[in-house]
């Protein structure tokens, strides 16, 4: 007899969805969740043991514990054996606390809240990864106090998903301070067996300012280097980007740093109607799409690159020409390099990751 259609829960299946297409979730709870999706979809359960490689018996168990008790029966069942006899609540209620100042440390090790508890450290780091807790890592946060934040989060992003018909979309920022050093030796060029080798020291040579414009619809970029980081430069660079795009409807969107909004500016822009200035929410530069991309590092290694050790001059190296404007396509970042491990997500770790995003959502809305 063919099994019924097995129902889901409201918001069941995009988790499950989420969770197959996950490459940080166990390859156990995800294949779990294909048992659940395919049941869902009224296929027969030989099947689905057929499509999966497993017995139908594993069929039988993952779609009953699901009818039983949801989402939370597809995690692991608590394994046989002796009971344990220490207390996570009282390490995880321990790392909470801030360390003794005379221990000169921040925050917790595992060995050090080990010696402070007289237990294990590995008994800690098992708490840690249970309960999701990495004491070594600090992230940053910043509200916005913009009065107009929603309103400007809705006329940039609605340009970055609908822009005016035949009109171009600009991302501009600019990155300052760039230090522009030269090595004390010739750079000695990459060979067979051996890779590029350049001296530990160099030599300053100033700093300097790089202006960068993103076309958001192609990943066109529009550079120019300048040794100065005020309103004449930017306006130079705005003029320079005019003259890039000679024809149609510009919409520039950048940040409230104070050279933007100078009166010369504005009065430039007043006088070239079919140029928009769009401006991001206080604190809210991550929506300038420049920024986020880390266009403006890249477009500067083109005409920066590394001279061989036939070509090298007194030009310095980390910095482009002051007064050369380039043009290039942005390339990705590619995969951040790999950092420490992180413990594969259990079910209830998935379901507080999901609440918290979609109630950071709602308090970004409101």
């Amino acid at each position: 007899m063919r099994a019924a259609r097995l129902g889901l829960l409201d918001g069941d299946r995009e988790r499950l969805t989420a969770w197959t297409r996950s490459s940080t979730v166990r390859a156990g709870l995800a294949q779990r969740a294909r048992i659940v999706l395919l049941a869902a979809d009224g296929v027969s359960h030989t099947e689905i043991a057929d499509r999966l490689g497993v017995s139908r018996q594993t069929v039988i168990t993952w779609r009953g514990r699901y009818e039983r008790r949801g989402l939370v029966g597809l995690d692991d069942a608590p394994r046989s054996g002796r009971p344990r006899t220490i207390d996570h609540d009282r390490i995880v209620t321990a790392t909470l606390t801030p360390p003794p100042k005379r221990l000169g440390v921040t925050h917790w090790s595992s060995r050090l809240l080990a010696a402070k508890l007289k237990i294990d450290h590995a008994t800690v780091a098992r708490a840690w990864k249970h309960y999701g807790i990495q004491p070594w890592r600090s992230q940053t946060f910043k509200f916005s106090t913009d009065p107009e934040l929603v309103a400007k989060v809705t006329d940039v992003v609605g340009l970055y998903l609908a822009p005016p018909e035949n009109a171009i979309v600009l991302s501009i920022d600019e990155k300052s301070q760039i230090q522009a050093l030269d090595r004390t030796a010739p750079i000695l060029p990459m060979r067979t067996g051996l890779p590029e080798k350049r001296t530990h020291d160099y030599v300053r040579h100033g700093t300097s300012t790089l202006f960068a414009a993103l076309e958001v619809a192609t990943g066109k970029v529009t550079a120019a280097c300048r040794p100065r980081h005020r309103h004449q430069e930017f306006l130079r660079f705005l003029k320079q980007v005019a003259r890039a795009y000679p024809t149609g409807e510009l919409h520039l969107v950048m940040d409230n740093y104070a050279t933007h909004k100078r009166p010369e500016v504005k009065a430039w822009l007043a006088d070239n109607p079919r140029i928009h200035a769009h401006f991001t929410p206080t604190s809210g530069s991550w929506l300038n799409l420049v920024s986020r991309s880390g266009s403006a590092s890249s477009t500067a290694r083109p005409s920066a690159a590394a001279p061989s050790a036939r070509s090298r001059t007194s030009t310095p190296r980390s910095a482009p020409s002051s007064t050369a404007g380039t043009t290039a396509h942005t390339r990705s970042s590619g995969p951040r390099p790999p950092t420490r491990s992180s413990p594969k997500p259990t079910v209830q770790r998935l379901q507080r990751r999901d609440t918290s995003c979609a109630h950071r959502c709602v308090l970004r809305s409101n």
